[in-house]
């Protein structure tokens, strides 16, 4: 008997023969299938495992640069920043509008300065004494001849 079959043909030479296997074509074998050799040194076709496809390399983790550093630690603390400014202003609110009141008045007064003194010195002077009167005579001879004059106050 053959050690590759379980059965034996007898021909008529009386030797035993194995069964012939059925030749197949590359084409014709499925996939997943392949030829073997078998520990006995028999080639066989079986199922063979499926090149398992590579998983994918990990990135490497690649260091933060500084400049992102830098923005995450600013990111707070400017916005703490401008908070606490808010705070700030909405404590000094009250003593601001007080303020801001006071500027305007100053203003006003400053505004109602600058229009009441000319009138306040006119007046005075109108009080003090009698309206003037200038008087100016001015004489001259000839295309490019020396003039002279007089001022008479009254």
């Amino acid at each position: 008997m053959h050690p590759e079959t379980p059965y034996e043909i007898t021909t008529l030479t009386g030797r035993p023969q194995p069964i012939p296997r059925p030749v197949m074509l590359p084409d014709e074998i499925p996939p997943g299938v392949g030829w073997v050799t078998l520990p006995g040194g028999a080639r066989t076709l079986a199922y063979t495992p499926q090149p398992a496809t590579p998983a994918p390399q990990p990135v490497a983790a690649r260091p933060v640069p500084t400049w992102a550093k830098t923005t995450a630690l600013l990111a707070p603390t400017i916005g703490g920043g401008i908070a606490a400014a808010g705070i700030g202003l909405s404590y000094a609110a009250p003593g601001l509008i007080a303020m801001s009141h006071a500027l305007w008045a100053t203003v006003a007064l400053i505004a109602a300065g600058a229009i009441a003194l000319p009138l306040l010195l006119g007046a005075y002077r109108r009080a003090g004494r009698g309206s003037a009167q200038i008087t100016q005579n001015i004489t001259a001879t000839g295309l490019f001849g020396r003039a002279s004059g007089t001022i008479n106050h009254r």
